[in-house]
């Protein structure tokens, strides 16, 4: 086994929780083993620190699996996701919700979403992907699903040393998966839809839709698969006009409407830039408007660009609101803070010539729950801004 000692106070992050070692924080590493192996992790002055996956290419050169000297074999990763599962479902989490959420469940760089009885899986680092077929074995057994299937494709994993792939690991991927999320039926892709599929982090947002669109005119502006649109139909919205710049994604709207007898959503294709302008310019307005764009931010040096993304996209649509209009707005980039997303909330409302109150502020949902002591796991924000009547100046 190896043993990675730190330097001087470096320690003092990862016991206060943070789950990752970056190699600039190390001071010497001594014995042998195999890369994706379990190491120990000491202070400068010997103090153990904790139990870890060690990578020497990865730039998070440990991942830190447990804070005690414990034996990590099988029993241990059997335990662990046997454990993340009975969390969800002890908060009434059933056909489709997030099992593992990596380190935030204390395994680390290990995804695994349910789909009905299909898992879509992902390891993110060279500790879990060594062990992906233990891994898979304990999924079987755990849950007995029709299929496991990995979507590994994420470009993450080259920091690791990984290629992307994706394929069956067990079973056989069904030819149509449709689960049941907030009582709408939805089509899954698990082999080819957005992340292992579907945005599973947003059901308990959408579901929250209701509250403000029953006899509104909604507009749902990066609408995927249209889960936020059908979910405005269950609530009553008297007109949906869904927008994404992809066809498939609104050939999935169109299927999905038609599996929940909904005929009400209008589809439009388009750069969502490009279409508000031009529903500005014809004087087009909306009650409700949803807008959940793709992350703007992939690094911290894109922070400054990523920002004027944001600002201008939401600046764009609250000149579209109603003079009482609700705008429900995302950002899914880790790097964009819930203060800087009110920041640059205030900033939009400003140039729009809006005042506005804030509703609701609302994250991922519970299934997709983070450390306390890592910022990394709290990516998604979701901002319900209501407009003052008459606000216009």
């Amino acid at each position: 086994m190896y043993t990675v000692t730190l330097k001087k106070n470096e320690e003092k992050r990862l016991l206060a929780g943070h789950p990752w070692v970056y190699a600039n924080e190390v001071a010497k590493i001594e014995g042998k083993d195999v890369q994706g192996g379990v190491c120990r992790v000491v202070a400068a002055d010997g103090r153990f620190v904790g139990q870890g996956f060690i990578n020497h290419q990865s730039k998070i050169i440990v991942r830190i699996l447990s804070r005690d000297e414990r034996v990590i074999d099988r029993e241990f990763f059997f335990k662990r996701i046997s454990a993340a599962n009975e969390f969800r479902r002890s908060l009434g989490y059933n056909d489709n919700y997030r099992i593992a959420f990596g380190e935030s469940d204390l395994l680390p760089g290990l995804i695994v979403d349910k789909y009905a009885d299909v898992l879509a899986v992902q390891f993110l680092c060279l500790g879990a992907d060594v062990r992906k077929e233990m891994i898979t074995e304990i999924l079987v057994e755990l849950f007995a699903p029709a299929c496991v299937y990995e979507r590994s494709d994420v470009s993450v994993r080259t920091k690791e040393g990984l290629p992307e792939t994706k394929g069956v690991l067990y079973g056989a991927l069904p030819e149509e998966l449709i689960i049941v999320e907030n009582g709408v039926k939805l089509k899954i892709d698990v082999a080819n839809g957005q992340k292992t599929g579907y945005f599973l982090d947003q059901k308990e947002n959408r579901e929250r839709v209701k509250d403000y669109v029953r006899g509104k005119r909604v507009l749902d502006l990066f609408c995927n698969q249209g889960g936020f649109s059908l979910c405005a139909a269950k609530g009553g919205a008297s007109e949906i006009t869904a927008v994404d710049i992809s066809a498939s994604a609104l050939a999935a709207v169109g299927i999905n409407a038609a599996l929940n007898g909904i005929d009400g959503v209008t589809t439009v294709q388009a750069d969502v830039f490009e279409l508000l302008r031009e529903y500005k310019r014809e004087g087009r307005t909306f009650d409700v408007i949803i807008l959940d764009p793709p992350a703007f931010i992939k690094s911290k040096d894109a922070v400054k660009e990523g920002y004027n993304g944001y600002r201008d996209i939401n600046t764009l649509a609250l000149k579209l609101l109603a003079s009482d209009g609700v705008l429900i707005t995302c950002s899914c980039s880790q790097h964009m803070s819930l203060n800087l997303f009110i920041d640059m909330l205030r900033e939009s409302t400003l140039r729009a010539g809006k005042d506005a109150r804030i509703a609701e502020i609302r994250f991922q949902g519970r299934d997709h729950a983070s450390l306390l002591s890592a910022d990394e796991g709290q990516y998604l924000k979701s901002v319900t801004l209501k407009l003052c009547a008459d606000s216009s100046r």
